[in-house]
């Protein structure tokens, strides 16, 4: 397939009966699951359109993980649980459910190699758990002050790195759990004087492909932290040196959070903006502040996701739908010539 962000369309959508709040892709690219503001996952075939709920929390569900081979999904959610599902049951039902965090999961990551589950939350604890079993491996707290918003694991396993609402990242060793260094993401984190309470954190962390790269998202420029009024902000950091390659941000200053990340293997960033803007869709080449396409998709986008392919996209939405995007649609039939 063909890859050119300048042309992405909207290929597949589904309505649904509450707000979305996350989505991913399972490892096999076959089906999408995505949560609500129902409690629930749900599963989406989009060959098919059938759809199938997964019933367990208590909670909005952000976090959506799952084993290497697809068959084993792990979710996490604001009720503080962890729960293990049969990704492609008929009739799902949990297979285990730990009690995590007190309070909220706030994101969750497995490791390369698909034997551990890392979780962070609101309790400032970040959890390592045996992916086959459930039980807990390690625990690691003492370095987050405030809330721990999300978690990756870099891509040679050995490290994993956590952020939290103050932008503060903090690098640890996997094996032994020590602390290894900290690194401050200033714009990503604010203090409204005005109302009193500190916003920022990142919504999105991701590695590219071979780990020199750090993609962070989340807002900036905050003027309202009552109402989320800012802009949306992807920093691109080298790993190895800790310190900023650039800012990727929005020509048109759209209003908004950037909600998800993705850094595609053909050297490219896309981000997703949900807020007064609505929703927006941005692609960056590594080395310019602004993007070079944008496109606007029907409504706040809450959550992004890259398909196995590297060409699919799906969005999860403030308007009850999931979509599914792609980089290179399929073509428009051209109109029959009319008879004579």
């Amino acid at each position: 397939m063909a890859i050119d962000p300048t042309k992405t369309k909207i290929i597949k959508q589904l309505k649904h009966e509450s707000p979305l709040i996350s989505c991913r892709f399972d490892p096999t690219g076959k089906y999408v699951f995505f949560g609500a503001q129902d409690n629930r996952i749900w599963r989406w075939d989009p060959t098919t359109d059938s759809k199938k709920d997964f019933v367990g929390h208590d909670s909005w569900i952000r976090s959506i993980v799952f084993s290497k081979d697809g068959m084993t999904l792990i979710t996490g959610g604001y009720d503080g649980r962890l729960i293990w599902w049969e990704a492609n049951a008929e009739e799902p039902k949990p297979i285990r459910t730990v009690d995590a965090h007190k309070g909220w999961i706030r994101a969750a990551a497995v490791s390369p190699d698909g034997q551990l589950v890392a979780t962070v939350g609101d309790d400032l604890f970040l959890r390592l758990w045996n992916l086959s079993d459930g039980s807990l491996v390690r625990e690691i707290t003492g370095k987050h002050e405030r809330y721990i918003y999300n978690v990756a694991f870099h891509p040679d396993g050995k490290q994993i790195v956590t952020g939290d609402l103050m932008g503060k990242l903090n690098h640890w060793n996997v094996e032994t759990g020590e602390f290894v260094r900290d690194m401050t993401v200033e714009a990503l984190s604010k203090y409204d004087k005005g109302f009193r309470a500190q916003i920022g954190g990142f919504r999105a962390l991701e590695f590219n492909t071979d780990g020199t790269v750090l993609a962070c998202a989340g807002i900036t420029d905050v003027t309202n932290a009552f109402a989320g009024v800012g802009q949306p902000l992807i920093e691109l950091w080298d790993w190895k040196e800790a310190k900023q390659l650039i800012q990727h941000r929005s020509k048109g200053k759209s209003e908004g959070v950037a909600w998800g990340v993705a850094v595609h293997p053909e050297n490219f960033t896309i981000g997703i903006l949900g807020g007064r803007a609505g929703g927006i869709m941005f692609f960056w080449k590594p080395d310019s502040k602004d993007e070079f396409h944008q496109f606007k998709l029907p409504d706040s986008a809450r959550d992004l996701d890259l398909h196995p392919d590297g060409v699919q996209l799906v969005t999860a939405h403030y308007d009850k739908h999931v979509r599914i995007s792609s980089m290179d649609p399929p073509e428009e039939p051209k109109p029959e010539e009319a008879k004579e």
